[in-house]
């Protein structure tokens, strides 16, 4: 999963990068709401979002940069 977003994301415009990420933040909160209350299948997942939303935020802070040398 996480080698095909790779190169997608690379690929997406500024405003698509920041609704994915915050689409990603949601589920994540989601996710720790419901590990505290219920039993979820995989736990890994929530260290998953909190890498895809750490790459999500490296190549927003890429596009403002070469934003701001233009």
């Amino acid at each position: 999963m996480a080698k095909s977003n790779k190169k997608t994301d690379k690929e997406l415009s500024y405003a698509e990068l920041v609704a994915r990420r915050d689409e990603l933040k949601q589920k994540y909160m989601d996710l720790r709401f419901k590990m505290v209350i219920a039993h979820v299948d995989n736990p890994m997942e929530k260290r998953l979002l909190r890498r895809e939303i750490a790459r999500l935020n490296t190549f927003i802070q890429q596009k403002k940069a070469a934003e701001a040398n233009k």
